[in-house]
């Protein structure tokens, strides 16, 4: 079941066309390896410390600026799966299964890839707990962020990275 019914003062949407099957961007969140190379904002490097795509399984990534220390990142689990067409994940829940206090702020996001005529219509909607953080995550740089990142994602893509 999709939930379509966006409330303005909660979510925070980013939307694209990829010029790339929705199978190569599929690939591209579910392989660790490809998603290591677009997942965080470049010059940032990202390791994938466990990515068990089913419902229930861990989604956990580490972070480092250039030759630094990786720091923890996300540790959430997925939610929906539904093979090449959503992924639903949150870090309310932590990979093991117990209550989280994520900082900066607590989110659920939906990713949608949908058919387009020049390949996938991409779409993440990121839910938020209130309006408070709801704008704690525009302000802190949702749009930069989550752009960015979308951005690598379909030039990863887009250049045939994961076909």
């Amino acid at each position: 079941m999709t939930s379509t019914v966006l409330d303005p003062t909660l979510d925070l949407t980013l939307e694209r066309v990829i010029r790339a099957s929705p199978s190569s961007v599929w690939r591209a969140w579910t392989d660790p390896e490809l998603l290591a190379r677009w997942w965080v904002p470049a010059p940032m490097q990202t390791r994938v410390d466990r990515l068990d795509v089913r419902p229930g399984g861990g989604f956990v990534t580490s972070m480092r600026e250039e030759a630094g220390e990786y720091v923890p990142h996300t540790d959430g689990i997925f939610l929906v799966v539904e093979s090449e067409k959503r992924l639903v994940f949150t870090n309310v829940i932590d990979s093991s299964w117990r209550p989280a206090q994520p900082e900066p702020v607590s989110m659920t996001a939906e990713i949608i890839f949908g058919e387009h005529a020049e390949g996938t219509a991409y779409r993440a909607i990121v839910r938020h707990r209130d309006p408070v953080a709801r704008n704690l995550h525009q302000d802190l740089g949702f749009l930069d962020g989550w752009g960015s990142v979308t951005a690598a994602l379909a030039d990863l893509v887009e250049a045939g990275s994961a076909t």
